[in-house]
């Protein structure tokens, strides 16, 4: 197929989606009214059910939890792309959309995501142009992207119904990976209400980890020396992170943001219980595991001065997103058909994490931002000015770039995975996220 003819299939698809993008728009709209956290999406993935039933794509469901998957094509050798939108939403009370018992609300842009899915979507069906792909195309409506609600999950965890924290991890586990080679998804970008695209090169991965320091009740003015003050042990103990900062390269991107969530009980008693939140976050694995060594440590520290227990809880969070260049490549050249020059940008790295990073260990991956927004992520005063630029721009751009690696024997596809070499196997990636699963100080003093 020459360059002419695939510049008529990516015309004729992008015709289809402009045909749909009312329904498109109106799809995303509905998800933001109706916001759902995480592992709990089932209004959200029964909207996603609806539009592949209407448009005659199989599907299966109920994939950790709420999960979706459809295939463009019943039966396909070749190579398997995959787009992925997430049906979680995040907490954010003060929003306009929020939920006003569960406080959800899409400021993270997932209705967006998803709305790019179902557009991509509709564009390669109803346009009539699979059998031109050599390959095959996954939807993927994943769950619980945003890491909140331990407490429940873990729940989930000990009812056997999900093993990590994270939709994409679970899905990797469950093996609903297995037969995708290539992956992509976008996300929105804060302050960008014009049509922009950002093409993102890599983020942070983080372990999440919460502290208990456990010391001696007394009366804190008739007898402070017969008690242990746990908040004197959690004080010393990010005291001594906080001494450590210096020792984080600037490279490694490090970041610690503790919260203290429980204090003490009573002013008039010396603290003996005291519990503390974090991530660790950092750019590389091995970034992660050094920091993580080092801020337990002087967390330690902080009990042993004081004569607490410390107990340190740590549970795998998401790791390091690393964007395939190539792909990415493929993705701004086509971006450039659409879009003034100077509306397409190139970033750098990014500080927060998303499990799409575990995806991108594995298989070559892409995590474009996506303007069409205002405000900032996960705030009140996010707000979507331009659905078109928010969801129907990247349906295009996700479907054109689709042509790109399948026709022609999927010749493109196939060298991307071909000179893809992925940082874990599948079973490196579930040995490691069990192996940072660990708790330290339960058996201890």
């Amino acid at each position: 197929m020459d360059t002419e003819e695939i510049k008529k299939l990516k015309q004729l698809v992008c015709s289809t989606i402009d045909d749909n993008s009312e329904k498109i728009i109106n799809f995303s709209k509905s998800v933001e009214r109706e916001p759902e956290l995480g592992f709990k999406e089932k209004k959200t993935s029964q909207k996603v059910k609806n539009i592949f039933d209407e448009i005659g794509l199989k599907y299966r469901d109920r994939l950790a939890i709420t999960g979706v998957k459809a295939k463009l094509k019943d039966n396909c050798d070749g190579i398997n792309v995959a787009v992925l939108g997430e049906l979680d939403a995040v907490i954010c009370r003060g929003n306009k959309n929020a939920d006003p018992e569960t406080g959800a609300a899409h400021t993270c842009g997932h209705h967006l995501q998803l709305g790019a899915l179902i557009g991509a979507a509709l564009g390669l069906k109803l346009s009539g142009i699979s059998q031109k792909l050599d390959g095959n195309v996954t939807f993927m409506a994943v769950p619980s992207e945003e890491c909140i609600e331990f407490a429940y999950r873990q729940e989930l965890m000990q009812q056997g119904k999900i093993h990590f924290l994270g939709g994409k991890q679970e899905l990797i586990y469950q093996g609903e990976f297995d037969d995708v080679d290539i992956a992509m998804m976008m996300h929105s970008m804060k302050n960008s209400p014009e049509p922009t695209v950002l093409i993102g090169e890599s983020s942070n991965g983080f372990l999440a980890k919460t502290i208990q320091y456990l010391g001696k009740a007394a009366h804190a003015a008739e007898a402070p020396e017969q008690g242990v003050n746990a908040l004197n042990a959690a004080i010393i103990g990010l005291m001594g992170v906080n001494a450590l900062r210096e020792t984080f390269k600037d490279e490694d991107y490090v970041r610690f943001h503790p919260i203290i969530t429980k204090g003490g009980d009573v002013v008039n008693s010396i603290p003996d219980d005291v519990r503390i939140e974090s991530y660790v976050r950092a750019k590389t694995i091995e970034a992660m595991v050094e920091t993580n060594k080092k801020v337990d440590r002087a967390l330690e520290a902080g009990g042993d001065a004081v004569g607490a227990k410390t107990i340190i809880k740590t549970i795998p969070g998401y790791l390091p997103l690393e964007c395939s260049s190539v792909l990415g490549g493929m993705y701004k050249d086509n971006c450039s058909a659409l879009l003034p020059a100077g509306n397409v940008l190139e970033g750098g790295h990014f500080f927060a994490s998303t499990d799409m990073g575990d995806v991108s260990q594995l298989i070559p991956s892409i995590h474009p931002y996506i303007g069409g927004v205002s405000g900032s992520l996960h705030a009140k005063d996010f707000n979507v000015e331009d659905y078109y630029a928010a969801c129907v721009l990247p349906a295009k751009l996700f479907a054109m770039t689709i042509i790109d690696l399948l026709v022609n024997s999927a010749e493109k596809g196939n060298d991307i995975v071909k000179n893809f070499k992925p940082k874990l196997s599948k079973s490196e990636y579930l040995k490691i996220l069990n192996e940072f699963n660990k708790v330290t100080g339960e058996s201890e003093k």
